[in-house]
């Protein structure tokens, strides 16, 4: 699993103390230069003309003449240990495709986690992962996973964010066997970006998992003095003679759905026509068209016409209310998935106010839209995206009359030394009554082999009525990060003026200056008990520019890690907020724990307890708690029962009345055939919105792209037709339903 960016290359200089003749000083350094080329030159894999079979079973020629890779030490939850289990991977290559093979062993096999199930929901399982650093500029990686049995998960890795929502066509087999089990790969180099004709340059980095002892190995193994910092401790390997090829993917796709709602006046379901389409609902009835045409083996332009952004699975309910902000939904729509990692921002994390410059889901209905994302040389890349909005905004999806909102993304980067960058970015956003611009510059800088220091200034103007006048405003952000085995260290600025805004990012608040610090010593003890200790220190202060008072956060926490694969963390926070020029008290404790309890059984779950603010147009001093579980039940490989509850309540602390309690409670239950065909139920219920939901899902996925679905869903809420009207009652009736057929091809040449 990818934790962290990368760091500097080690310096090889041998040191020469005292005096020495000069002849035998000119040897040691030529000694030393000699072994420091040695160590950087290049893995060259084995060239096969004999393609293994992806079978799991490791009886082919390629692997017999392919070098075995051996001596994975571990970086979880230690590093540089010897593993629990031995593990030895292979590599060959041809002129098309990367092979990889890996003999995992284990001396209690039936211990091994593993299902059959839909792509990307492995992470849990035992699980082998290539790192591929396809550029070998240590600025991104392609992660290839795949459990025992062969099931896979994929990622893009930048900027200090894996992205798990892009699809890449590939392919694996897994079996389980006496000793342990084994794995193979094919990626076809089509399905990934690479520079070069006779000699083309990567880099790469092995890792097993293993699930019921939370341990992570590597290959080669990672410097505790250099932290979680992949990137630059990867393997420098050569492949020759790669064909050279010309990419042309089309993907068309055609949805329809058939939607009813209950009239009032007759009591009855009647169909009604589809609204406009939104990111989060199967709403489309059309055909769509995507096309990707391979420039060059790293340039790559997309285009796409009344693209297919339909969604097999509505985003899973939050808690949405009281809130200060919107919440946040991942990408999930195809077409701006490929090269989205490249709009990544230095010096921005999740729970930053500005965490994003680009959230795609705010181009809410795209009708037409052209991407460009590569390389241009070894150190240059570009990203872009142009589309044509139907929905300039939330509020226009149902307005009448045709409006329209011009998107345009620009992103540039140049990659220096090790994994330092600089690059810059623009946003735009046209519509009738107004515009957004935004556009700045990025970096990030290696200090040491255990450090770098990132950066972000951008300016934007707003206009967000036809004649009115233009604001500007400005986001700026520095951030220092430390990491090595005993100490992570992180120190970080954030100033962002009180008219600064980013329409097409994600923004949870401006007109703030905050400082930011925090401690994590990790401690290893000899014990029984505990495996890993982790003190955590967070504090920040916050200058509030629109009332110029301060308010604070403070945490200090500890997370245990016990034996077996078992996580506690417990956390008092001490804070105030200022909200509309008054300050709130926020502190409290937080209780968070994850642990697989037996191969087939998993409980997770987070509760906070403390004081908070009630977001209205007078807000006032409150109190409350905050509770999301999830436990998951897999009684066979192919069976998977997850249920997942959300909830919150509030009660205002002056009357001690209670505001509001909100639960949503969702269960969903998977068979998965093959790796190919799942049926999937979803039951979901909303306490505070008296509302139930259901889904049915079956899909047949031969390839990312190559798809057929059939889905019906229904929404229930506690509702009664009396006289023509709806009103409450205390039971469901159902309100709406729909069904819908998807099916794709994707198409490559």
């Amino acid at each position: 699993m990818i934790i962290q960016a990368g760091k500097k290359r080690r310096d090889r200089r041998n040191r020469i103390r005292g005096f020495l003749p000069v002849a035998l000083a000119a040897a040691a350094l030529s000694a030393a230069a000699a072994a420091g080329a040695e160590a950087q030159r290049p893995f060259q894999p084995h060239r096969t003309e004999t393609p293994p079979a992806i079978d799991g079973i490791l009886d082919d020629p390629a692997w017999k003449s392919a070098a075995a890779l051996e001596g994975f030490k571990t970086f979880i939850p230690d590093f540089d240990r010897e593993p629990g289990q031995r593990t030895v991977a292979y590599m060959a290559y041809d002129a098309e495709n990367l092979y990889f093979a890996f003999k995992c062993y284990d001396l209690e096999p039936g211990k091994i986690k593993a299902a059959v199930a839909n792509r990307d929901t492995i992470l849990k399982d035992d699980f082998i992962c290539i790192n591929l650093d396809s550029f070998n500029d240590q600025q991104s990686l392609y992660a290839f996973y795949v459990n025992p049995l062969g099931i896979q998960a994929d990622s893009r890795y930048a900027g200090n964010k894996e992205d798990y929502s892009v699809d890449f066509v590939w392919w694996s087999a897994g079996r389980i066997d006496a000793d342990g089990y084994t794995v193979e790969l094919r990626i076809p180099l089509k399905s990934i970006r690479y520079a070069g004709r006779g000699r083309v340059e990567m880099s790469i980095f092995f890792e097993r998992s293993i699930s019921r002892l939370q341990e992570h190995s590597s290959y080669p193994r990672l410097d505790p003095k250099r932290g979680y910092f992949f990137l630059t401790q990867m393997m420098p390997l050569e492949l020759r003679d790669i064909r050279q090829y010309t990419l042309l993917e089309i993907l068309p796709a055609a949805t329809h759905s058939l939607q009813y709602s209950r009239d009032a006046a007759t009591g009855e379901m009647a169909r009604v026509e589809p609204c406009p389409r939104t990111a989060g609902e199967i709403l489309s009835e059309d055909f769509s068209l995507t096309a990707k045409y391979g420039l060059t083996s790293q340039l790559i332009l997309d285009a796409t016409w009344n693209p297919d952004f339909s969604q097999v699975e509505a985003d899973a309910g939050q808690v949405d209310v009281n809130l200060r902000h919107d919440l946040y939904y991942a990408e999930k729509r195809p077409f701006f998935l490929e090269g989205s990692e490249m709009f990544n921002v230095a010096a921005t994390y999740d729970d930053d106010p500005l965490p994003a410059l680009v959230y795609t889901r705010t181009i809410i209905d795209p009708r037409v839209g052209f991407k460009l994302s590569g390389k241009l040389g070894k150190k240059d890349t570009i990203a872009s995206i142009l589309a044509l909005d139907e929905a300039p905004s939330l509020d226009s999806l149902y307005a009448s009359g045709d409006k329209y909102a011009g998107a345009a993304i620009f992103r540039y980067k140049r990659s220096l030394a090790d994994d330092s960058y600089v690059g810059v970015l623009y946003t735009g956003r046209e519509y009738e009554e107004g515009f957004n611009h935004v556009a700045g510059a990025d970096g990030q800088f290696r200090l040491s082999p255990s450090s770098v220091l990132g950066f972000h200034g951008f300016g934007s103007s707003s206009r967000t009525e036809a004649g009115a006048t233009a604001a500007g405003g400005f986001a700026l952000g520095l951030d220092y990060l430390y990491d090595t085995r005993n100490l992570g260290l992180e120190l970080g600025f954030q100033d962002i003026s009180r008219d600064f805004q980013a329409d097409l990012g994600y923004l949870t608040r401006n007109g703030l200056t905050r400082v930011r610090a925090s401690i994590l010593p990790r401690l290893y003890p000899r014990s029984r008990v505990f495996r890993k200790l982790s003190p955590q220190i967070f504090g920040s202060v916050i200058k509030d520019l629109w009332s110029d008072l301060y308010e604070t956060y403070n945490v200090l926490g500890l997370q245990t890690l016990f034996p077996g694969n078992t996580t506690l963390t417990v956390s008092g926070i001490l804070a105030n907020e200022i909200y509309l020029a008054r300050r709130f008290d926020t502190s409290g404790w937080q209780v968070q724990a994850s642990s697989q309890v037996t191969k087939q059984f998993s409980l997770s779950g987070k509760f906070w307890r403390g004081d908070g603010i009630r977001y209205v147009e007078t807000p006032y001093q409150g109190y409350g708690s905050r509770l999301t579980a999830a436990a998951v039940y897999q009684p066979s490989e192919r069976f998977n029962l997850t249920a997942n509850l959300s909830f919150a309540d509030f009660f205002r602390e002056d009357t001690r009345a209670k505001d509001y309690d909100y639960a949503i409670l969702r269960g969903k239950l998977i068979y998965q055939m093959n790796r190919y065909l799942f049926f999937r139920a979803i039951v979901e219920h909303n306490s505070y919105k008296r509302r139930l939901v259901t889904d049915l899902l079956a899909s047949f996925t031969y390839v990312p792209g190559t798809v057929v679905q059939i889905g019906y869903g229904s929404l229930y809420e506690k509702l009664q037709i009396v006289d023509g009207e709806f009103r409450q009652d205390d039971r469901f009736l159902e309100m709406k339903r729909g069904f819908f057929f998807k099916a794709s091809y994707l198409w490559r040449l």
